[in-house]
């Protein structure tokens, strides 16, 4: 029996094991959380409670009904702390969360209200006290437009597609250290991987390897994403999603299907080696299909879509990488891991998206399931889910990635931000330079606040240190770690999830006093600022008169204000350090020590 033959009989075996109905969620009761409190502060009430074992978050009540936010797709955090802000007095009752689909019993409600400001907080670092290498959940991934992208000659605002999308690509790898970048439509037909002629499939990879090509040269790897659905392979393809009509329709047939899947992979071990896609390569199976925008079959079409996909991609060696269900909101995580356990098919990796939180903990589900241990991956997250949006163009966006990218920290391998670059074009191409673009850098790549946040966080030393925030903190968090050579940094943020204070709220501002003992010998001090007057590209723009686009010498202008900002000149400090600054909401203040030669 041949090889191709050895693999059509395997997935022929599946297609028949996954023909049947969706598995349905086991059901869990979850018992309410204990020891609820409520603590007011200034401008906020700081909720606590006692974690419930089994839980995957925690939703939080006000008055009855869910605290949530507009464009915030899944209102549940992930741990037993939740600072409220930007409302009077409440009642507050938290219940924990099994799965997307079975929420535990309300605990009994607790009352509280804001205070009045200002208020203070005692930021305090033991240089001295290591407690884990630093985990770093964005430098594993970033996404992207669709790679083809690249190849583009057209031009937004005056400035060219592809180079500036390639350029954007290799600043993320060269400056934040990211490794490897997932974008949509590999398998579109503006690649031409697939047609028929006379009936048979004729494959054309030279498009895919373009754009691959491109990426590799600069360092990154693709987390290979699935999708979408080639025009002569699909069953229908008048489904379609977004400007450039991407296909969300299932395989006509899904032998044919699989037979591309593997023709692909294979293509890419001839090309690059199968160590290399062993190493550093991934496989994820098409995007949020539990959304009918995205996949137009239905969910048991999507997990034979699977089934079939895995096989084929295990065919070409057993150690790639295989995961999914790459779904919006954690949708479909439960059955995909239910589905899994009765078919037989691999799943290296569980990846979901969520917009404006900070992810869930889907590690007790994998124990359910038996798969603890499983890497988690959150392949799409960001401030909000909703094309054009400005609450990620300012400095809210940056207190926002600090905050879930803290939450995620040792508890999943990746938390990839959803887009590097605002050369995007899935609703059409930016119509002005600040658009609430999902991108970390402008058309014409210029750094948005949140990407200054993850450089300063790429700036973080790996021995993470002993930090604790006492007095009033609110939305004060804070992230320090040393370097091998005992340089010391300090990242300190101010934020708020409540979307109507995004352009800032004085009530939630807090003078700081950091407070580094044991610190010996003469260092020099430096702090950095992201805020609305500090590191605020937009806010340069519209200080020299705003409007759509910038004339031609006015990028030069742009290019040459987008820097970091010093809060102060550098300063030498000798022995314990005692800073106090005022640090805004929304803001970020970077202090590091830097060891001077006696």
């Amino acid at each position: 029996m041949s090889r191709a033959d050895a693999a059509r009989r395997d997935w022929q075996e599946r297609i028949h094991r996954a023909s049947g109905e969706v598995i349905p969620v086991n059901r869990l009761e979850l018992p309410a959380p204990e020891g609820l409190r409520a603590e007011p502060g200034a401008g906020h009430v700081t909720l606590t409670w006692e974690p419930v074992p089994g839980a995957i978050g925690y939703l939080v009540h006000r008055d009855g009904r869910p605290v949530t936010q507009p464009d915030v797709d899944v209102p549940a955090v992930p741990s037993c702390r939740f600072v409220d802000t930007g409302h009077g007095p409440a009642a507050y009752a938290v219940a924990a969360v099994a799965s997307m689909e079975v929420t535990g019993a309300f605990s009994a409600p607790v009352h509280a209200g804001p205070l009045d400001g200002p208020a203070g907080v005692v930021v305090r670092v033991d240089p001295g006290t290591v407690t884990r290498p630093l985990p770093r959940p964005w430098q594993f991934m970033i996404g992207s437009e669709h790679l083809s992208h690249m190849l583009s000659e057209d031009h937004t605002g005056g400035r060219p597609i592809g180079p500036e999308l390639t350029a954007a690509l290799r600043r993320v790898r060269e400056e934040l250290g990211v490794q490897t970048v997932r974008a949509h439509a590999i398998l579109c037909d503006d690649l031409g991987v697939y047609k028929e002629v006379d009936g048979a499939p004729v494959y054309d990879f030279s498009g895919v390897d373009r754009v691959y090509d491109t990426i590799m040269e600069f360092g990154l790897r693709p987390v290979v994403e699935l999708g979408y659905m080639p025009r002569d392979l699909a069953a229908d393809p008048s489904k379609t999603v977004f400007g450039y009509q991407a296909i969300i329709s299932p395989p006509k047939d899904f032998e044919a299907w699989g037979d591309l899947v593997r023709a692909l992979v294979e293509h890419l071990a001839e090309r690059y080696g199968i160590q290399e896609l062993v190493d550093n390569w991934a496989f994820e199976v098409w995007n949020e299909a539990n959304l009918a925008v995205f996949w137009s079959g239905t969910p048991s079409e999507y997990f034979l879509l699977y089934d079939v996909t895995a096989a084929a991609v295990k065919n070409v060696h057993p150690d790639l990488r295989v995961g999914g269900p790459a779904s919006a909101a954690n949708g479909w995580v439960e059955e995909l891991l239910a589905h899994v356990g009765e078919s037989g098919a691999a799943l290296d990796f569980v990846s979901t998206h969520t917009y404006g939180n900070a992810p869930l903990d889907w590690r007790p589900a994998l124990q359910r399931h038996g798969r603890a241990g499983t890497p988690i991956w959150w392949t799409e997250w960001g401030p909000t889910p909703t094309h054009f949006h400005s609450i990620g163009d300012g400095p809210f966006g940056a207190a926002f990635l600090l905050h879930g990218m803290k939450a995620a920290a040792g508890r999943l391998e990746a938390l990839a931000h959803w887009v590097a670059s605002d050369h995007f074009e899935e609703l059409g191409r930016p119509p002005r330079l600040f658009h609430g673009g999902f991108g970390l850098l402008t058309v014409g790549n210029l750094r948005k606040p949140r990407y200054h946040a993850l450089a300063l966080a790429a700036r973080l030393g790996p021995q993470e240190l002993a930090a604790e925030v006492s007095g009033d903190p609110g939305g004060v968090e804070v992230w320090a770690a040393r370097h091998d050579d005992g340089r010391v940094g300090v990242l300190l943020w101010n934020g708020t999830l409540n979307h109507a204070q995004a352009g800032g709220d004085p009530g939630l501002a807090r003078t700081v006093t950091l407070e580094i003992p044991g610190l010996e010998g003469e260092h020099q001090l430096t702090h950095h600022r992201i805020d609305e007057r500090h590191t605020n590209i937009e806010a340069v723009w519209q200080g020299m008169g705003g409007g759509d686009w910038p004339a031609a010498g006015q990028w030069a202008e742009l290019a040459a204000a987008d820097g970091l900002a010093e809060l102060a000149p550098p300063v030498r400090v000798r022995g314990p350090v005692r800073l106090e600054f005022l640090l805004p909401m929304p803001g970020v203040s970077f202090v590091e020590l830097t060891r001077l030669q006696p």
